[in-house]
């Protein structure tokens, strides 16, 4: 079995409240955190309004599974979501 911790660092240039803020990235737990793989947590930044911290932890037999299903997420950032991908780090245990 493999586990994957995906820790994303999200800016959300103009945002000024957190209600603001939950429209514009919540649909990261919706779309992902309904995988029986995958559970997603808003880890840092909670009060802050222009930047997050998401971490995703994705569990399963086969590593290229789990690259794979990280790389959607990357993705989604980079393109899905009113907000920048401004950094991200990969762990495995």
């Amino acid at each position: 079995m493999f586990i994957a911790i995906l820790t994303l660092q999200l800016h959300l240039e103009g945002c000024f409240s957190l209600k603001e803020k939950r429209g514009r990235i919540g649909g990261l737990r919706d779309k992902f955190g309904r995988s029986p793989s995958v559970a997603v947590c808003e880890s840092g930044e909670q009060d802050q309004h222009q930047q997050a911290e998401y971490i995703f932890t994705v569990v399963g037999l086969d590593k290229g599974q789990i690259k794979s299903q990280i790389s959607a997420v990357i993705n989604h950032c980079n393109g899905g979501i009113d907000a920048v991908l401004a950094d991200h780090k990969i762990e495995w245990l």
